[in-house]
């Protein structure tokens, strides 16, 4: 978890970041949303369409910015969460563009998306690669032959929706959440990050050079966490509060995060005591 840094709007046409994709960030900045939630517009060079990735809150002018960036042919849903789902029906209205997600609800005229499938829109070949944790229906977006500007070669990218940040780290979103499938996700994309660096594209904060470098970050963190809780349980008992164990863990915790790392602190109760 982190806390917003700035309430800055990319430009209109948003900021190049790959030679597939676009930033447009939304004007949502806040102490879950860092500067914002980061709308993502790809596309290959030469096309006339686009697939829009995460419309986010329903802000006319940003609704404008991502629709005027070209015919978006598909929209795509990384999960569920209002501040990257708001704007859906608003734009899918605007564009007629049919959304896709995981979770068949946030479905409009186009089918759930499926693990494994690659999906060809804008002049792309895109890559589902489901990874619950962040929520269960959690889904991050492979762009082979990506390359981040100012990287190195087209060694691909990846949209990771909430599943890792740009900065900081993301909460597990009990009971939606869940720790065991996190840290199974953090693996896969481990893999999906290796033996060559590979760019991320997250839902909130900064672009970053290298996928299997963040998620081993990400792990040691959770592994750290997880030592904390323990320690905590044995100084409060097998059984304490998840308010209790929030105290000792989170103790320097900001207060306008104190419900997200309270969800933190139950989904990682849950995993401890499902090994007992």
């Amino acid at each position: 978890m982190d806390h917003a840094s700035g309430t800055g709007r990319a430009p209109a046409g948003g900021d190049r970041v790959s030679t597939f994709a676009r930033l447009v960030r939304a004007p949502n900045a806040g102490p879950m949303t860092l500067d914002g939630t980061n709308s993502y517009v790809l596309r290959a060079p030469g096309s006339d369409a686009v697939v829009v990735v995460d419309p986010g809150p329903s802000d006319a002018a940003h609704l404008a910015a991502l629709a005027g960036s070209g015919r978006v042919e598909l929209v795509l849903v990384t999960h569920h969460h209002p501040d990257h789902t708001e704007s859906l029906e608003a734009f899918h209205a605007m564009t007629d563009a049919p959304v896709r997600a995981i979770d068949p609800a946030f479905c409009l005229a186009g089918a759930p998306l499926v693990d494994g499938e690659r999906i060809r829109a804008a002049g792309l070949e895109i890559d589902v690669v489901a990874t619950p944790g962040h929520t269960a229906d959690s889904v991050c977006f492979s762009l082979p032959g990506d390359r981040l500007i100012d990287g190195d070669d087209d060694r691909g990218t990846v949209l990771t929706g909430d599943t890792i940040l740009g900065r900081g780290t993301t909460i597990i979103a009990d009971p939606d959440g869940a720790l065991g499938p996190y840290l199974d996700s953090l693996d896969r994309l481990s893999v999906l990050g290796a033996p060559v660096p590979v760019g991320v594209l997250p839902g909130h904060g900064p672009v970053l050079p290298d996928l299997a470098e963040i998620c081993r970050a990400y792990l040691a963190h959770r592994a750290e966490r997880l030592d904390q809780v323990r320690a905590a349980l044995r100084e409060l008992g097998p059984d304490a509060s998840t308010a209790a164990v929030t105290d000792l863990v989170y103790a320097d915790t900001d207060a306008s995060v104190r419900t997200a790392a309270e969800a933190s602190v139950r989904a990682q109760l849950a995993y401890l005591r499902s090994e007992v």
